[in-house]
């Protein structure tokens, strides 16, 4: 059943999968962000934009029972699901919020450090939040985000017609979208504009081969919003068809690769 507001991939089974999948490709990316970060033990930190909560359980081990993460989703059927996990694995120290980020509740400087990943891409007031973060930040705390620096550059080779159109589609939607997609370039100056300190930034950038894992990640993406966007008609059905078809295509033809969009890690320090 689809749920209101909806995360743009969906939150079905189907999506569960490809979330996980996609934790397994960008794991060590947030732990190499969290490192600069020094998160630690009796922490307090929000993983914002937490979905079915791979990050948020991995933060809840670091932070320890003297420790406490919170998490915040909109989607009950992502809550419902790390809600079921942390009791599972005996976590005690995760707080959960099925809210919107408008709707969040944090106190003034009361987080050690902020996480999100693809969280400011999909909303229409992105500096609000910003703004929000920096209060509830303590002096010295930190926040680490990983976005999307340029879709644009998502992109097959050899390129095939077909699925060449439906990833230029899909870009055109998110482009059309309230958010901005892009919008790992501008955190730089927005977090300054809060009062800030930017304390390092980098781009992240892969390429899949066939049949890696860093493959499975664009590949799992294509599979579930490709027909989203003959939902949307933005395609139409036989355009789904073909895309999906040279995509099956492409991962037999030798030497064939994905150059994923580009990504960037901002972290910033609260003074």
């Amino acid at each position: 059943m689809k749920e209101k507001n909806e995360y743009i991939l969906g939150t079905e089974r189907a999506e569960l999968h490809r979330l996980g999948l996609q934790h397994q490709v960008w794991s060590g990316e947030a732990r190499r962000g969290w490192e600069i970060a020094e998160f630690t033990e009796g922490q307090t930190i929000l993983d914002l934009g937490c979905g079915p909560g791979y990050c948020t359980k991995e933060l809840a081990y670091i932070v320890g029972q003297q420790g406490k993460v919170i998490g915040v989703d909109q989607s009950k059927h992502f809550i419902d699901h790390l809600q079921k996990g942390i009791e599972l694995d005996g976590l005690e120290n995760v707080d959960l919020q099925c809210v919107s980020f408008d709707d969040m509740e944090l106190e003034e400087q009361s987080l050690d450090g902020i996480y999100h990943r693809w969280a400011l891409a999909w909303i229409d007031n992105p500096q609000y939040i910003i703004s929000r973060l920096s209060e509830a930040l303590k002096p010295g705390g930190v926040i680490v985000s990983h976005e999307y620096y340029d879709w644009s550059i998502f992109q097959t080779e050899p390129k095939l017609p077909a699925l060449n159109h439906a990833i230029k589609t899909a870009y055109s939607s998110f482009e059309n979208s309230d958010g901005e997609i892009n919008i790992g370039k501008h955190l730089p100056r927005m977090f300054q504009e809060v009062g800030l300190e930017v304390i390092s930034q980098r781009t992240i950038s892969k390429v899949g081969y066939n049949y890696d894992l860093a493959w499975q990640w664009p590949k799992s993406f294509l599979e579930i919003y490709i027909p989203k966007l003959m939902e949307s008609e933005a395609l139409d059905p036989k355009q789904v068809e073909d895309a999906l078809s040279e995509l099956i295509e492409l991962e037999d033809l030798p030497g064939a690769s994905i150059c994923c969009p580009l990504m960037c890690e901002v972290v910033a320090v609260k003074a």
